[in-house]
């Protein structure tokens, strides 16, 4: 495991030791979690840029063309 130092402006760290104290975490563990959802959030949004890319669009519109037109819902309209 790696250890880094960080500085860190006073709101934020005060911030920080707020939260994770009210969620029973160490800083330590917050901050390790913030940064694994950060890194997951990232490279979700890469893949899902990628697997866009490789889209089949034209079977993708087969598929849409198959949804029967129908009013929606009471309720479901959009605005």
């Amino acid at each position: 495991m790696t250890s880094i130092s960080l500085q860190l402006p006073d709101s934020l760290h005060r911030g920080i030791q707020e939260l994770a104290a009210k969620d029973g975490y160490s800083m330590t563990q917050f901050l390790i979690t913030a940064a694994a959802e950060k890194l997951s959030a990232i490279a979700t949004e890469d893949y899902l840029t990628e697997r866009a890319k490789r889209a089949d669009l034209a079977a993708f519109d087969r598929v849409i063309e198959q949804v029967p037109q129908v009013k929606p819902d009471e309720g479901d309209e959009l605005p």
